[in-house]
């Protein structure tokens, strides 16, 4: 399903500071039940972003940057090879 980028609705806050995503946008984005929200303020405007988890061996680590263009091979200690 795809979501048209001015797609807006509305929630309320509960006494426990729960907000429920309306499932319009949490099919969009396929959000599932254990993913996070990331939540980010910025000169008085919010940015929520969805950590989708990862399933499985590596789902305790977090990606890390190796720099470049993500073409260039790394060794495990981040050195350019």
């Amino acid at each position: 399903m795809a979501i048209n980028m001015g797609t807006s609705d509305e929630t309320t806050v509960s006494e426990r500071g729960g907000v429920t995503i309306p499932s319009e946008i949490r099919e969009a984005l396929s959000i599932e039940a254990g993913d996070k929200i990331r939540w980010t303020v910025e000169e008085g405007d919010v940015m929520v972003e969805v950590v989708h988890q990862r399933e499985g061996v590596f789902d305790d680590f977090e990606p890390m940057s190796m720099g470049g263009d993500g073409g260039t091979a790394h060794n495990t200690s981040g050195e350019e090879r």
